[in-house]
């Protein structure tokens, strides 16, 4: 059994991302934890009324309890305001998760996300995993959020590249049912994070890896 973290900075980009590549980690009995960063309950910018917090924690509860995650840490920082942060703060709550969990495997966003919230969720998160800080990471990838990867800026310093490809063929339908549990998040077909883009992307990288559907993710770090 491997301590697995599938990192988020918003609900929905574990899904987008690694949703097939979860359902494989816990059918292998792999321990999961599913580290949520941002949130918008008691937003300081007070735009979300109590009805649309409730709903919001009510969805993340579903999408949890259909993964069975063995864990979930939500660190509730305020959505699209991490740039406004202390990075020093961020980085301590992320250290203290990782310090609570020691996972030997991490997910994350990938550095280059035009939301700037993963990228800056990037630079915390990462500055957190240097081998001689947290040792008991082994291995460390980068996953593609439909909607905010493909955006970034294109040329090959930003681009993304996979280079580890996760067979989720026996994974593609069950990703599909969570990603439309996320009813505020699904768009509509051709957009990015329509159901169908979501299962082309799937396909594409299934065909890179010679299987029906595959995730894909960069590997940053792993420790043989």
């Amino acid at each position: 059994m491997k301590k697995v973290l599938f990192i988020a900075v918003h609900p929905d980009d574990e899904t987008l991302g690694c949703g097939g590549t979860i359902l494989k980690h816990k059918k292998a009995g792999d321990e999961i934890t599913w580290l949520i960063l941002t949130g918008i309950r008691n937003h300081p910018s007070g735009r979300w009324d109590e009805k649309v917090v409730e709903a919001r924690d009510k969805m993340v509860g579903q999408v949890a309890n259909e993964y069975d995650f063995n864990h979930v840490v939500d660190l509730g920082l305020p959505t699209i305001m991490l740039d406004r942060m202390d990075l020093g703060e961020i980085v301590a709550k992320i250290g203290k998760t990782l310090d609570d969990i020691k996972p030997e495997i991490v997910y994350m966003m990938y550095q280059n996300d035009v939301h700037s919230d993963h990228r800056v969720a990037f630079s915390a998160v990462y500055s957190c995993l240097k081998s001689f800080r947290r040792p008991y990471v082994k291995r460390i990838l980068m996953f593609e959020a439909l909607s905010e990867t493909e955006f970034a800026v294109s040329n090959p310093a930003h681009s993304f590249v996979p280079n580890v490809f996760v067979d989720i063929t026996d994974y593609m339908e069950e990703k599909l049912h969570i990603m439309s549990m996320y009813n505020t998040e699904v768009m509509l077909s051709p957009y990015p994070r329509s159901l169908s883009s979501i299962k082309a992307l799937g396909r594409y990288r299934g065909s890179r890896a010679g299987v029906e559907y595959a995730e894909a993710f960069m590997l940053l770090y792993e420790q043989l």
